[in-house]
């Protein structure tokens, strides 16, 4: 199913995508015819340096989504992380790359400003997409042969900030000095060329340095401000020290029982890593780590009326605070396990032994986890089919000029 984006939540439903793709490919064209786009001259004016118009627009379009991600992602609006990145194939990346680039020469335009021009008649435009659609057969005919070459050297979903190891907001920063830059640099260029004053130096001083100002102040301001998720575990952790919460407790035994006998009443979440829920987990059990939890993807779960929650973690304290994000973001009957989950593994799972002259509470105690242990195997045999731990939906976001 097409998805617009991981909007978190999802603030357009699924039954308008085609629509609102619709309303915003029709306003893609538009914002190309009206910068121009439709001219062949002003397209390669790019390689010839007498116009810079096409690398100012996609440069701006580029930075300006590029803040617009990061600044949603701080607020927690945009879950990025499930955002699907087209995997790398240098090869065949950079070979495209000189064909797309060669074809933009000879023939003026991309084909997504073909389609522009193309759209307000210009026959140009008409037979640069005749020829790219012959293209696209021809190369559809001939894959089998440059399937190899295609798929060598696949490097997986690479991020640029991730190649430099630096951090994403400190590469927006980057980005967006480098394209006030870039606009001072090609406009510049751009006189010289055409023989023209430089008139990037003069004129309105104040509204450049406004344009220019604003973007590095929103990069800036989301640099040493503290995200949304910072911002709760603070409030959290401070009115905790403060003693203003204190997350009601359930013991190993207790949600033994209430496994066996009411599992199908109670929502229980490993708050642990991934790769620790593997290793082992509490029958019916969820896992979600516990840096995630405080995530709006996760809200209409947390809340829910019919199951109770139950975290449990590495230690308890994990789990207090797992139940305190629950809390705060209104749930107030979730629980937290007073124990880490290797002690209630040790405890069902481990080596159960009943001393030689057993009290009757000894002896019930032993026997009771004993039975726990196969009851609770049992569950987890039964419920196999249930996905674990909570799937992230993978969201293609496609466009450019592509």
């Amino acid at each position: 199913m097409l998805k617009m984006a991981p909007l978190i939540p999802e603030i357009i439903s699924p039954e308008y995508n085609y629509l609102v793709a619709l309303i915003v490919g029709l306003g893609f064209g538009f914002a190309l015819e009206q910068a121009g786009f439709s001219s062949t001259r002003k397209l390669v004016g790019l390689f010839y340096g007498y116009d810079f118009t096409v690398l100012k627009v996609f440069f701006t379009a580029g930075v300006t989504a590029m803040i617009g991600v990061v600044l949603l992602s701080h607020l927690e609006m945009l879950n990025t992380d499930i955002i699907f990145v087209n995997p790398t194939f240098l090869p065949s990346a950079i070979t495209g790359g000189i064909i797309m680039g060669a074809g933009f020469i000879i023939g003026g335009f991309c084909p997504g400003t073909s389609a522009a021009a193309a759209a307000i008649g210009k026959l140009d435009g008409w037979a640069f997409i005749g020829g790219a659609t012959i293209g696209i057969f021809a190369f559809g005919e001939v894959f089998p042969l440059l399937e190899d070459f295609y798929l060598a050297g696949n490097q997986g979903p690479l991020l640029f900030y991730d190649v430099l190891g630096i951090e994403r907001i400190t590469f927006a920063l980057i980005l967006t000095a480098v394209a006030i830059f870039a606009f001072v640099a090609t406009g510049m260029i751009e006189d010289k060329v055409n023989k023209k004053p430089v008139h990037i130096l003069s004129g309105n001083w104040k509204k450049k340095t406004i344009a220019a100002a604003i973007p590095l102040a929103v990069v800036l301001l989301i640099m040493i401000t503290p995200s949304r998720k910072e911002f709760t575990m603070e409030k959290l952790e401070a009115r905790a020290a403060a003693g203003e919460c204190k997350p009601d407790l359930i013991d190993a035994d207790k949600l033994a029982f209430e496994l066996m006998n009411n599992y199908y009443h109670y929502n229980v979440i490993d708050v642990r890593s991934p790769e620790e829920y593997e290793e082992f987990h509490i029958a019916t059990a969820i896992n979600i780590p516990l840096d995630d939890l405080h995530s709006t993807a996760y809200r209409e779960l947390l809340n829910q009326r019919i199951q109770t929650n139950v975290f449990y973690g590495a230690s308890p304290a994990q789990a207090k605070k797992a139940c305190l994000v629950a809390r705060y973001h209104g749930n107030t009957t979730s629980l937290a396990l007073d124990v880490t989950a290797e002690d209630f593994r040790n405890t069902f799972y481990g080596e159960i032994n009943i001393p030689e002259n057993p009290t009757k509470s000894e002896q019930t105690v032993a026997l009771f986890r004993r039975r726990a242990a196969e009851k609770m195997k049992e569950i987890e045999a039964n419920l196999a089919s249930r996905e674990k731990p909570v799937q992230k939906k993978v969201t293609r976001v496609q466009g450019g000029c592509s």
